[in-house]
């Protein structure tokens, strides 16, 4: 049986308004939905789920800041801020946790901007463009890893 984890699921700005914003691009699953099929899998693989979600860098930065004393990874759509925040990118590097980052939407068949991460090169993977399922396959990616660096 494998050790219990604690993760920190990370929501960056704006996915508050999945379900209604832009559909075409993110679907029609709000991220409570999102949050509650994560708790449901977390439990499954023996792990603990904690979400927290902001529309304000500084808010994400400390939250990331706070996991280091208690959680043992952590899943993170930086959203927006994947491709703006060195300060982001900082914060999830100084806990040394290991980092799987996931995206609703395939960010290399967009504009050109989203193509850059500054997230990608911490981050144990990326899992991107299969929607709300791109956060379980995180998920259990993340567990795999935390398994796999256990052994």
């Amino acid at each position: 049986m494998p050790e219990p984890c604690r993760i920190l699921v990370i929501h960056g700005p704006n996915l508050n308004l999945l379900g209604t914003r832009e559909p075409d691009v993110y679907g029609r699953t709000t991220l409570s939905e999102i949050d509650a099929s994560l708790a449901e899998r977390a439990k499954e693989l023996g792990c603990e789920i904690e979400s927290f979600q902001s529309n304000h860098e500084g808010a994400l930065i400390d939250r990331i800041q706070e996991a280091h004393s208690w959680a043992d990874g952590i899943l993170i759509n930086p959203a927006g801020l994947t491709h703006t925040s060195v300060s982001l990118r900082d914060a999830l590097a100084a806990t040394a946790l290991p980092v799987v980052e996931v995206h609703l939407s395939n960010i290399f068949r967009r504009e050109t901007f989203r193509h850059h991460s500054h997230v990608s090169a911490i981050a144990v993977g990326v899992v991107s463009g299969f929607g709300p399922a791109s956060y379980r396959l995180g998920l259990e990616a993340l567990r795999r890893s935390l398994d796999a660096t256990s052994e």
